[in-house]
């Protein structure tokens, strides 16, 4: 019995050893060389305008680069830059729902997607630098106006992520 406790005691220990020394780093960001970054206002030119999205999706790409890494986000010039427009807001059907009495078919879901064409200009590494659409999308079901902001919050996360990852992780 003493020979099985101590056996289950060294194991645990054993154990807490090891896995306090193993350390996985996941973030996978990297901004060598750079100190400062541009990030301008993104205007929007997409054909259906809502109006605060540009200066809420630029604030959280801001808040995403501002929590993310030690970079410092400044106007004029820098040692990155991020810059581009809102080319896209649309709201399409995903599913649809038959209707009684013969009567056309209604939307069971729609699709709020949100496209960003984004330019990523790093002036000592010219080899990271791109041009790209983003788009990103939150799928609804109801009325918009009830609902509008919150989607727009969570595809803003979505894009906020991809840009940055495209910039920053090297994967």
């Amino acid at each position: 019995m003493i020979k099985r406790i101590l056996f289950i005691l060294v194991t645990v220990s054993a154990l807490v050893l090891f896995t306090q020394s193993c350390t996985i780093k996941l973030s996978g960001a990297s901004t060598q060389g750079l100190k400062t970054i541009n990030v301008e206002y993104f205007e929007n030119n997409a054909p259906l305008v809502v109006g605060n999205l540009s200066q809420n999706f630029t604030e959280a790409l801001k808040d995403r680069i501002r929590t993310t890494t030690s970079l410092s986000i400044v106007q004029g010039e820098a040692d990155a830059k991020l810059s581009g427009t809102i080319t896209g807001y649309s709201i399409a059907p995903v599913s649809v729902q038959a209707t009684n009495n013969n009567v056309a078919p209604i939307a069971g879901a729609n699709r709020l997607t949100i496209t960003v064409n984004v330019t990523y200009t790093n002036i000592a590494d010219k080899k990271n630098n791109f041009t790209q659409s983003f788009p990103a999308f939150a799928d609804f079901t109801g009325d918009i106006a009830n609902q509008e902001q919150g989607l727009i919050a969570t595809i803003n996360k979505q894009l906020t992520e991809d840009i940055f990852n495209k910039a920053f992780a090297n994967w």
